[in-house]
């Protein structure tokens, strides 16, 4: 089984969207949800971690190598997805979407425009799932990553299409999506949100500021 996580909530209090710029940590409540999430995992039988490189992504695994005795390896492939916005107050409602000077780069929602093709994010995710099940050796691993990332994977193993409505995802804060194997193939996944009474106190769990 590999057990893929989304990491705490991030210290952001400029309220950016901030994607893959580095210097994004943990808040204080996301150092909390990570400790959480390590507490849901105590009775499986993780051997392998690894997480994005991002800080965010990298202090949310470390509770959970540090209470099985591993490190905590990097894989890019479990990045954050590009995203044109990077860098600037977006929200909905806010208005971004209805600014003409924006239009150009919302022009396309399939792929989508403004930022990693859905289908480059699916294969890259789709090969760190594998990596990691080999890696686990019929036990289990645990990768860090993100929500937009996690979600294209999770969609693209169910055979549905990967554009979609982002208020729709099942993916909160510190969740587990857990893919289920046989041999090398998924036959089951699993959702599980051990940080839930933390995220009722995050007053960002459902905002779309970076995830």
């Amino acid at each position: 089984m590999v057990h893929v996580l989304r990491h705490g909530e991030v210290h952001n209090p400029d309220k950016i969207l901030y994607g893959r710029l580095p210097g994004f940590r943990l808040s204080e409540l996301g150092v909390q949800m990570a400790k959480a999430a390590a507490q849901g995992l105590a009775d499986r039988e993780i051997v392998h971690v690894v997480a994005s490189p991002l800080e965010r992504a990298q202090q949310t695994a470390e509770p959970i190598a540090a209470q099985f005795g591993l490190p905590v390896g990097v894989d890019e492939r479990l990045i954050e997805s590009a995203n044109w916005f990077e860098g600037k107050k977006v929200s909905p409602g806010d208005g971004s979407f209805r600014d003409p000077r924006n239009w150009w780069v919302l022009r396309d929602p399939v792929t989508p425009s403004w930022g990693e093709a859905y289908r480059a994010i699916a294969e890259r995710m789709f090969a760190a799932l594998h990596a990691a099940r080999v890696a686990a050796e019929g036990r289990e691993a645990v990768l860090v990553s993100h929500q937009l990332p996690i979600w294209t994977l999770r969609r693209h193993i169910e055979r549905k299409r990967l554009w979609h409505d982002p208020r729709k995802r099942q993916c909160g804060l510190a969740s587990l999506t857990s893919f289920h194997f046989e041999g090398a193939k998924v036959v089951g996944i699993g959702y599980s949100e051990p940080a839930a009474h933390l995220i009722a106190m995050s007053p960002t769990a459902r905002t779309a500021k970076g995830a």
